[in-house]
């Protein structure tokens, strides 16, 4: 891994984009605005931070829950290794799949692709993975429906004020 120098602004820039982004015509307008910087210096720096790697996509939080879906199921699906990326781009084509991942398999688990279904109740999403398992000629797989949400958030990187924060991380 290789270690990378960001500058005051690069971190406060990357801090403004671990909320909310607002709902604008200009969302990067007011933000930019907030740190007290130019727009044009907001954008030309993020585009840096993107044509360096350093932020490599922009994602949404979906509030599954309040956009009509009610049930959601993790399909945990064994695909021969010489098909996963064209298994995985024909599931991640389901306009209900949200998630889409290659993890290796464990002892007595044999699943290395993962998908994130979201549909209006279970049935929806058994019905939506048995198209899925269809189109993409995938037989052995399973559904494991969420009971209850613990924990969604974003990665935080840094405050505000543009300072790292430390995460430690104990293994027992």
């Amino acid at each position: 891994m290789r270690k990378v120098e960001l500058t005051e602004i690069e971190k406060k820039i990357i801090a403004s984009l671990q909320g909310n982004i607002p709902i604008t015509q200009r969302p990067y307008l007011e933000i930019s605005e907030k740190l007290g910087i130019d727009e044009e210096i907001y954008l030309s720096t993020l585009k840096s931070l993107c044509d360096r790697g350093i932020i490599r996509r922009f994602g949404a939080t979906i509030r599954h829950q309040k956009s009509g879906f009610s049930a959601n199921a993790m399909g945990a699906w064994q695909v021969d290794e010489n098909r996963i990326d064209e298994v995985g781009r024909k599931m991640a084509s389901f306009r209900e799949v949200t998630h889409c991942y290659r993890r290796n398999p464990a002892e007595g688990w044999p699943y290395n692709l993962y998908t994130m279904i979201h549909g209006a109740d279970e049935e929806a999403c058994r019905e939506i993975a048995r198209k899925m398992s269809e189109k993409a000629q995938v037989k052995t797989y399973t559904l494991l429906f969420s009971q209850k949400e613990l924990k969604k958030t974003s990665m935080k990187y840094f405050d505000k004020e543009g300072n790292g924060i430390t995460c430690q991380v104990t293994n027992k």
